[in-house]
């Protein structure tokens, strides 16, 4: 249960694939001129990175090493499509609205970075809500950045108008530049929570903590930037370790000749 809790508490605050790990930026910038697009956008992503990660994780120990990136790919793209057929049948207007940023789900970083750093490497339920928690955190940030952008551009949010007939909209937060608008913003207020905090004393690492680069000490195995080949590693420390023997020998005999 903790271990369940800790991955999603990781995709939704610690490391947040928006506003920690800045991934997924194309979708985020580019449907995001409303509070409903973004959920959407947010929610799909989710079920094809909660339905990948399961299926990587059963498969983890017949996929062979070697094409595993490929083998990512055609499971991801099966279900992308799988959710892109179900959007156009049941949902046209938000599969009209998310256009081509559908399909393109399948080379979004999030979803195969998690696949490869998480699923391939870990059980069933753990890469279950670790695809859970990584899509609830894209999917809030997605809606908050929606929800601003409408309200401040059209005055409405989730297509309810709510501003007074008094307020003039901002276009220009529902045109492309607004996103960088929006997105700056969001995130210098969250890095001022953390200034903040930490000035007081507060533990605030689970805030935009990211990643301090620091793999082979790191802790976090489901960490999305620790992408770097385990196996290939262990082979590199154990020729390491059989050459050092060998040098160890190879002194005690010239020592004992010597």
């Amino acid at each position: 249960m903790n271990n369940v809790k800790e991955r999603l508490v990781n995709g939704i605050v610690k490391e947040n694939p928006t506003f920690v790990l800045m991934l997924g930026m194309c979708p985020t910038l580019a449907v995001t001129t409303s509070a409903i697009n973004g959920l959407g956008m947010g929610l799909t992503t989710m079920v094809v990175l909660a339905l990948s990660n399961v299926f990587i994780s059963l498969l983890r120990n017949i996929i062979p090493d070697k094409v595993r990136i490929p083998a990512f790919i055609v499971i991801i793209a099966s279900f992308v499509t799988m959710v892109e057929l179900l959007l156009q049948g049941f949902l046209p207007f938000l599969y009209d609205a998310l256009g081509i940023y559908i399909p393109l789900i399948v080379v979004n970083c999030i979803i195969l970075g998690r696949a490869e750093a998480y699923a391939y490497k870990n059980p069933v339920i753990p890469s279950l809500f670790d695809g859970i928690g990584m899509g609830l955190g894209f999917s809030a940030a997605l809606t908050c950045i929606g929800a601003v952008r409408e309200l401040l551009g059209a005055g409405e949010l989730f297509g309810i108008h709510v501003m007074p007939d008094s307020f003039v909209p901002v276009s220009i937060f529902i045109m492309a530049p607004g996103a960088f608008f929006v997105l700056a913003v969001l995130t210098a207020i969250q890095n001022k929570v953390k200034i903040n905090g930490e000035k007081k004393g507060k533990d605030m690492s689970k805030i935009q903590s990211g990643c301090n680069s620091d793999c082979m000490n790191c802790s976090d195995s489901g960490c999305a930037h620790r992408l770097y080949d385990e196996k290939a590693d262990s082979a590199d420390a154990k020729v390491s370790a059989e050459r050092k023997n060998v040098e160890i020998k190879v002194t005690k005999e010239d020592e004992k000749n010597g």
